[in-house]
């Protein structure tokens, strides 16, 4: 195929000299240079961690030889999880090879790569199988580059060309150069790697691409703002930023006056949101389509390398020393934490500073708990903003707790796409009456939100953190969501808080509309409930025991509502149910809603009652309670 009948590039030699003054750098120049092994082999020696990240790769890629090759298989509309299978068993044989010399590794990443350079194409119609694809035969091509014949190199370049870079052109396929979500970041890394594998072929492809993708990456990089919190949550987190930061890596080194960050730009304080996301079992802080589990993530090193920060390996360097390591073998960029962690003093990381943490932006959001160090402590997480945000559910106002590991307020989580797109669902609209919205994962049936009148949450509106404090003796947060709620209720403010780290408050400051409205206080729970009293519930999970007190309105009666979907395309909620209260709420009328979440090893009076204009204000009383002689 002859590249230039497809796409004729802007940019001429001359101008691509511009963009790349001086001389490229030979191969391998994508993220670890040439010679630069030694320095690996340096710090393996001496870091017991990443001596283990070391052996978890070279063991993997042993398993690998033999395997068969990989096939173009689709599930529904999606290759995608060939190209990342592509990344991790190329990325890890190619730092095998490097590292250790032996042919076996190269000899089947070559096998590989021309398996993937035969494939009828890498499914552009869903741009991320394109650009993971990409970068998987561009780290290849760059790093096995000595070691390969020539006719190998001839058709795995021509591959990244025609299949990788050349549709990134086509309109119908780089929508993602306009978006300001993990697609920009995922796929501008893709292209811009297969850029720089092929350089010296084909220059001035490779300036275009590169200069587009700078242009492009700026939208990315506002999502980060003002804090450097992720507006997808913690998955996604892991996904686009890690991306990100490869892209970074790379073309920083090569053009380091353009694409090197200012210190004061939002993106480096994106480290302290997973971080922060992630609780004190090893679980995370999960809302939007993210899933429960948290993960070991490479991009921290980048980020604590970067910063001079640490602190910010905190639960990386927790996971390394105690947690299973057979998980990450699955993480296929695990070779980046060697990478960027060869030049980190593991005994210079400490606990962070702040057991409180609040990130306005897309996604507002607070995150607050007991310790860093206890597994057992409570952790409060509270989740703002607008349905409309990329993969976005009608969590406005939701909260998250747990202690002694077990979450007790939770968030159902997304659905596995293809089950719903396999039965033509279209999951991913943001009008109000999208399709999107009648999935009960996405709506607000299972969110710990309030429901008025069982609407649902206008998707174009948005609520911020108003107000919010990190005071080991009551941190909160605040917020504003009466814009939830137009048309039912005139003013909706909910504020919850931690109280000297061991029980959390929830309160509600509300006054009714035009209309009488009936407003369900709600919370999915995978617990038991064990004992009702009154206004108390005792929740029961894995022997441990959480009391839900209502201490306002003074009579409530506490009720379970099932959390099972009624439709043949919601995925079932195996072992939870939802827990709460409904009130009638009169026309203009005002009410207070005031719920204690009390853990069993909480061991202090619970006599909080403040109302949310004081919050912060009064902390001088909350200490002063909290050594009463009081109501436990």
């Amino acid at each position: 195929m002859n590249h230039q009948h497809l796409h004729q590039p802007v940019v001429k030699s001359e101008e691509a000299a511009n963009i790349f003054p001086g001389t490229v750098p030979q191969h391998p120049r994508i993220l670890l240079w040439r010679d630069e092994e030694k320095l690996l082999h340096d710090t393996i020696k001496d870091n017991r961690i990443l001596a283990k990240l070391h052996r978890i790769i070279i063991d993997s890629c042993d398993d690998l030889i033999g395997q068969p090759i990989l096939e173009r298989v689709k599930i529904g509309r999606r290759l995608l999880h060939v190209s990342r299978e592509a990344i991790r068993r190329i990325f890890f044989l190619a730092y095998a090879w490097r590292m250790t010399g032996q042919e076996k590794y190269l000899t089947r990443a070559e096998h590989e790569m021309l398996g993937i350079a035969g494939f009828s194409d890498w499914n552009p119609s869903h741009f991320l199988d394109v650009a993971e694809m990409t970068m998987a035969l561009a780290i290849g091509y760059d790093w096995l580059y000595d070691g390969m014949s020539l006719s190998s190199r001839a058709r795995i370049r021509q591959a990244i060309l025609e299949k990788g870079l050349e549709p990134s052109f086509n309109s119908q396929y780089n929508t993602f150069l306009t978006r300001n979500n993990n697609w920009n970041q995922v796929c501008n890394a893709g292209m811009v790697f297969g850029a720089l594998a092929i350089h010296e072929d084909y220059p001035e492809t490779g300036a275009e691409v590169i200069e587009r993708a700078f242009e492009s990456l700026a939208l990315a990089y506002e999502m980060y703002e003002p804090d450097g919190a992720y507006p997808e949550g913690y998955s996604y987190w892991g996904y686009g930023t890690t991306f990100h930061v490869m892209l970074i890596s790379a073309m920083e080194r090569i053009l380091p006056e353009k694409w090197r960050l200012h210190d004061d730009e939002p993106f480096l304080k994106t480290g302290g949101f997973p971080l922060n996301m992630t609780t004190p079992s090893g679980n995370c802080f999960a809302w939007s389509d993210c899933g429960p589990k948290a993960g070991f993530s490479p991009a921290m090193f980048w980020f604590a390398e970067r910063n001079q920060e640490p602190r910010l390996l905190w639960i990386e360097k927790q996971r390394l020393e105690h947690a299973d390591f057979a998980q990450s073998a699955k993480n296929r960029l695990l070779p980046c934490a060697l990478i960027w962690g060869k030049n980190l003093d593991f005994n210079r990381v400490s606990e962070p500073a702040s057991c409180a943490y609040f990130a306005q932006g897309p996604s507002p959001v607070a995150a607050m708990r007991g310790s860093w160090n206890n597994p057992d402590a409570v952790f409060l997480g509270f989740k703002l903003g607008s349905p409309s945000a990329n993969h976005g559910h009608m969590d406005i106002g939701s909260f998250f707790l747990e202690s002694h590991g077990v979450k007790w307020a939770l968030d159902p989580g997304k659905q596995d796409y293809e089950s719903l797109e396999s039965k033509g669902m279209n999951i991913f609209g943001l009008d109000q009456d999208a399709q999107r919205w009648t999935i009960q994962r996405f709506n607000n049936s299972l969110h710990n939100t309030l429901r008025v009148n069982g609407q649902l949450q206008p998707v174009q509106e948005y609520a911020r953190l108003d107000r919010f404090s990190d005071n080991p003796e009551f941190s909160f947060a605040t917020s504003d969501i009466s814009c939830m709620y137009k048309g039912m209720l005139s003013q909706a403010v909910r504020g919850v808080g931690l109280i000297g780290g061991q029980y959390a408050v929830v309160r509600d400051e509300l006054r009714g509309g035009d209309e009488p409205a009936v407003v369900r206080w709600q919370m999915l729970t995978e617990a038991e409930v064990a004992a009702a009293d009154g206004n108390t519930l005792i929740l029961r999970r894995s022997n441990r025991q959480l009391r839900l007190r209502v201490d306002a309105p003074a009579r409530v009666k506490l009720a379970t509502w099932s959390s099972q979907p009624a439709t043949d395309y919601d995925a079932p909620n195996p072992g939870t149910i939802l827990v709460g209260f409904e009130i009638a709420l009169a026309a203009g009328a005002s009410a207070v809603l005031d719920v204690k979440l009390i853990p069993e090893s909480c061991d202090q009076p619970v006599v909080f009652n403040i109302e949310l204009d004081q919050w912060g204000v009064k902390t001088k009383d909350i200490a002063r309670s909290r050594s009463c002689a009081c109501d436990r």
